[in-house]
C-alpha cells in the first residue's frame, strides 16, 4: 500500500497535488468555520464601537457647548461696556496719557483671572493714537486681509475662527470674534476672545478614539492628539471632504486603512458659523478584540488543521526529497561540472524536469566548446583590425599647413629681413621633429601642448593680427598620458574654418582642466563664423560614420575614432556651434587608465 502511494504521488502532477491538498484539508473547513465565526464577532464589535462613538460625540457636543458659553457671555458684557468704549474712542495727545489709561484699564485681566476657559482678550481698533499692548491692537492692512477680521467686521453675529500667530497678534488658538459698534462715536472695532487651548483639549483627552473639533475654515481647534491643533483637516491623510459631507457615519480610508468617521455639528448661540465634531477610528482597531474572540473558534479548527498538517507533510516530504536531489545536481553544473546525469524517476513535473535537465547539460557542453573556439577566433581578428586601423589613422596628418607655412616664411623673408623669421623656422623644425618622433602610441598633455603652441605661433606668423590665441592648462594635468596628435587637428580645424569667409579677427582658445579625480576635459573654442544646425548634423554624422568622403574632415574623424578606440564611445568628440557666434569642440579622457592602442 505504501509503495502504491509513493508511485501515485510520483505520477501525479505537482499542481494537482497542491490543489487537492488545499481544497480537502485547508480551504473547506477553514472557510466554513473561520469566516462564519470571524464575521459574527467582527460585526458585533463594529456595531458596539459605532454606538459608543456616537454617544461620545453627543457628550463632547454638550460639553463644548457649555464651554463656549463662557466666552460668549463675556463678549456680551463687553459689547456695552462704557469703560471699554471710552478707552477705545479717546484720542491721546501723548504716550504718557496713553500709558496711564492702559494701567488703569484692568477689565480684561479680571475676566482672565476669573475664567480659566479664556487665554486672552483683545480689541482691534481704528484709533491711530493707540499703541499695541496685546490688549488694544491698531488695525493694519495685514489684519484687515485676514479671513476672521473680514467676516467679523461685516457681520453682526459672533464668529468662531482658528487664529494663527503673527508678530502683532500672538494667538494660535480658537477665538471668538465679533464686531463692536459705538454709535455715540460713529466708530467700530473687533473684539477677540482667545480660548484656552489646553482647557478645550481636556474635553477630548479621555476619548477612546481620535476626536477633533474643526472650525468652518477647516482648522482643527481642539483634538485628543494636541499636535494636530492648528493643522487643517485637508492636510490629514483622510480621504474625505468634510465640507461636502453632512452629519452621520462616513466610510473612508485613513492612513491607507479602512476606517469610519462620525461627524456631528455644533452651532453656538448667536453665531454666524459653528464647528464639526469628528471622531475617527479604524476598523482594524475595533476588530482586534473580535479577532481575539475568534481564536476560540480557531481552537476547534486547529484539530482539523493538525490532521491536514500530517497529510501535507507527507506529500511535501516526498516531493522535496526528489527536488533536493535535482537541486544538488544543478549546483554541480553551476560549479562547472558538465558531466552530471540526473537519475530522478517518475512521470510528474519533477521527473520531466530531470530528463530535460540531462538534455540541457549535454547541449550546454557542446555549445561551450563551440563558443570558446569562436571567441578566440573573433578576439584575434578584432585585435588585428584595431592595429591596422590605428596605424592607418595615425598616418592621416594633413600636410597642407606645412606647405603654407613654408611659403609664408619664404615670402616674408623675400620682402623684408626680420629676426622673427629665424624663430618661426625654429618652431617649424621643432613641430616637424615632434611629429616624426611620435611612435610610442601615447604622449603627455604637456608635450602635446608644446606641439599645439608651436603650431599656433606659426599660424600667428601667417595671419598676424587676424589670429589671436590663448592656452589654459591645469598644471596638475600636464603629466596625464593621451594619444599623440589629438589636440592639434582640432586647433587646425578652428583656424581654417574660423577664418574662412570672415574678415574680422579670430581668437582660438585651448582649455585643459580637471573635471574630477578621474576625468580630464580638453576643449578648443573659436569665435569664427560658426556652423549652421544642418551643417553641424552632417559633420557629426560624418566623423562618426564608417567611411569618410570629404577630405576636409579627415582630421576630425581621425581624432574621434582614435578617442573612441582608446577610451570608449562616451569619450568621443562633442561639437557645439552657433552660426555667426563660434564653435567649441571638446572631449574627455580618463586619467590614470591604460590606453587601448
Amino acid at each position: 500500500m505504501l509503495s502504491w502511494l509513493v508511485r501515485l504521488n510520483n505520477n501525479t502532477k505537482l499542481k494537482h497535488k497542491l490543489l487537492i491538498s488545499y481544497v480537502l484539508v485547508v480551504m473547506i473547513p477553514v472557510l466554513i468555520i473561520g469566516i462564519g465565526v470571524t464575521y459574527y464577532f467582527r460585526q458585533q464589535a463594529m456595531d458596539q464601537a459605532i454606538e459608543q462613538a456616537r454617544n461620545n460625540v453627543d457628550r463632547i457636543k454638550n460639553q463644548a457647548s457649555t464651554f463656549l458659553r463662557v466666552p460668549t457671555d463675556i463678549s456680551n458684557l463687553l459689547l456695552f461696556n462704557k469703560e471699554l468704549e471710552t478707552v477705545v474712542n479717546t484720542e491721546y495727545s501723548s504716550i504718557l496719557e496713553l500709558t496711564k489709561t492702559y494701567h488703569a484699564f484692568d477689565l480684561f485681566n479680571e475676566y482672565l483671572q476669573q475664567y480659566r476657559e479664556l487665554s486672552a482678550i483683545r480689541f482691534f481698533t481704528y484709533n491711530p493714537t493707540l499703541v499695541n499692548n496685546l490688549e488694544f491692537i491698531p488695525v493694519t492692512e495685514q489684519i484687515e486681509d485676514t479671513e476672521w477680521f473680514d467676516q467679523a467686521i461685516h457681520a453682526r453675529s459672533i464668529g468662531w475662527f482658528y487664529v494663527p500667530s503673527t508678530p502683532d497678534n500672538p494667538a494660535d488658538a480658537l477665538a471668538l470674534v465679533r464686531r463692536v459698534h459705538f454709535p455715540e462715536y460713529q466708530s467700530q472695532g473687533v473684539l477677540m476672545v482667545l480660548i484656552n487651548r489646553f482647557e478645550i483639549n481636556n474635553i477630548l483627552s479621555q476619548e477612546p478614539f481620535d476626536t477633533m473639533v474643526v472650525d468652518s475654515q477647516g482648522y482643527i481647534v481642539a483634538a485628543k492628539d494636541i499636535s494636530l491643533v492648528g493643522q487643517t483637516f485637508d492636510n490629514l491623510d483622510i480621504e474625505v471632504d468634510l465640507n461636502s459631507q453632512g452629519t452621520g457615519i462616513i466610510d473612508t480610508d485613513v492612513k491607507n486603512e479602512p476606517s469610519k468617521i462620525i461627524v456631528d455639528e455644533l452651532l453656538p448661540a448667536s453665531s454666524m458659523n459653528g464647528f464639526q465634531i469628528v471622531s475617527v477610528f479604524s476598523n482594524k482597531s475595533i476588530v482586534n478584540d473580535a479577532n481575539k474572540i475568534s481564536l476560540i473558534g480557531m481552537l476547534f479548527i486547529g484539530l482539523v488543521l493538525l490532521v491536514a498538517l500530517v497529510f501535507v507533510y507527507v506529500i511535501s516530504f516526498l516531493t522535496t526529497k526528489r527536488m533536493l536531489g535535482l537541486s544538488r545536481q544543478i549546483n554541480r553544473v553551476a560549479l562547472g561540472d558538465l558531466k552530471v546525469v540526473s537519475n530522478i524517476d517518475g512521470n510528474d513535473e519533477i521527473g520531466q524536469l530531470s530528463r530535460q535537465f540531462n538534455s540541457m547539460v549535454s547541449s550546454i557542453d557542446q555549445l561551450m566548446t563551440q563558443v570558446v573556439e569562436t571567441s578566440e577566433q573573433n578576439n584575434r581578428l578584432e585585435i588585428a583590425q584595431k592595429e591596422i586601423k590605428l596605424k592607418m589613422m595615425a598616418s592621416q596628418i594633413n600636410p597642407h599647413f606645412l606647405f603654407n607655412a613654408l611659403e609664408s616664411i619664404r615670402m616674408k623673408a623675400h620682402i623684408r629681413g626680420e629676426v622673427e623669421i629665424a624663430n618661426i623656422v625654429r618652431l617649424l623644425g621643432k613641430l616637424m621633429r615632434k611629429n616624426l618622433e611620435i611612435g610610442s602610441g601615447h604622449t603627455t598633455v604637456k608635450a602635446e601642448m608644446e606641439i599645439v603652441q608651436s603650431y599656433l605661433l606659426i599660424q600667428k606668423f601667417r595671419y598676424e593680427d587676424r589670429l589671436d590665441f590663448e592656452l589654459r592648462l591645469d598644471k596638475s594635468a600636464d603629466k596625464t598620458y593621451i594619444p599623440p596628435l589629438i589636440i592639434q587637428p582640432l586647433v587646425e580645424n578652428a583656424i581654417v574654418h574660423g577664418l574662412e569667409n570672415q574678415e574680422e579677427d579670430v581668437k582660438v582658445e585651448v582649455k585643459i582642466q580637471n573635471l574630477d579625480e578621474k576625468l580630464l576635459r580638453i576643449g578648443v573654442t573659436d569665435n569664427g563664423v560658426g556652423i549652421t544646425k544642418e551643417r553641424l548634423a552632417e559633420v557629426l554624422a560624418s566623423i562618426a560614420g564608417p567611411d569618410e568622403e570629404e577630405k576636409s574632415r579627415i582630421g576630425l574623424r581621425n581624432v574621434h575614432q582614435r578617442l573612441t578606440l582608446s577610451y570608449g564611445e562616451e569619450h568621443g568628440l562633442n561639437i557645439h556651434s552657433e552660426y555667426g557666434v563660434g564653435t567649441e569642440i571638446y572631449f574627455t579622457v580618463s586619467k590614470g587608465g591604460s590606453l587601448n592602442v
